[in-house]
């Protein structure tokens, strides 16, 4: 069971051909949306794909885990999704707090991911700095940096990753890197800037619909395996 190197979670999964499609890639982690979006699933359809993915080893010998994206739910729409569809990450795409976070973590016993936007300036004086991650020491488990807005196809400033790599390392947390990738760009990416994970969605979709050719593509090259 391998999950060495960059991690890779390929999200908004919707059918059971991209599961199929996936076996056998290097890949770590599937993302299902529970937020408003047309890659949104429901409670009882992301379960059944649960199903079939906990069938179907992709890292290694290991089957993916498992990460829900959420945006501001409350409590009780968390635990009305998790009683159905077992998630081993929750990740808060939104405006919650940290002390939310913590709660979803004490409460759900799951692994919680917060999303952060990179804004073109993301100015440490007005809080939109590395030093945001301060705040989820000992309490995510990992900070996914993506494109202010989330799902635009763009690429944030590169340049602003090791400052949050650092501040990452610094209070224990792993660090994702979303927005704009493409199997083009993964592998300067890694190269680059080592990340520990890497997360696409509309990057590996062909007219809307997840491609299992260019998720291949992408999750080799992260992993410097293309």
């Amino acid at each position: 069971m391998s999950r060495d190197g960059t991690k890779v979670k390929i999200c908004g999964i919707k059918e059971e051909s991209t599961i199929d499609g996936m076996k056998g890639l290097p890949v770590d982690y599937i993302g299902f949306v529970f937020a408003k979006s047309k890659r949104q699933v429901s409670p009882e359809r992301a379960a059944a794909l649960l199903s079939l993915a906990a069938q179907t080893p992709m890292a290694g010998e290991a089957a993916p885990l498992s990460v829900g994206v959420f945006v501001n739910p409350t409590m009780e729409e968390l635990e009305g999704i998790l009683s159905i569809a077992k998630l081993d990450v929750v990740q808060l795409h939104g405006g919650e707090t940290p002390e939310f976070a913590k709660k979803v973590k004490e409460r759900f016993g799951v692994k919680v991911w917060r999303a952060l936007p990179m804004d073109e300036d993301c100015k440490e004086s007005e809080g939109g700095g590395p030093s945001r991650l301060d705040a989820y020491r000992g309490i995510a488990d990992a900070v996914l940096i993506d494109t202010a807005g989330g799902g635009t196809g763009r690429t944030f400033r590169w340049d602003l990753i090791p400052s949050y790599r650092k501040a990452a390392d610094t209070n224990g947390l792993q660090l994702f890197v979303a927005g704009g990738l493409s199997p083009d760009n993964v592998e300067e990416l890694v190269g680059r800037y080592s990340p520990q994970g890497v997360d696409i969605s509309s990057g590996v979709e062909t007219d809307g619909v997840k491609d299992t050719a260019k998720i291949a593509a992408f999750a080799k090259k992260a992993r410097n395996k293309g």
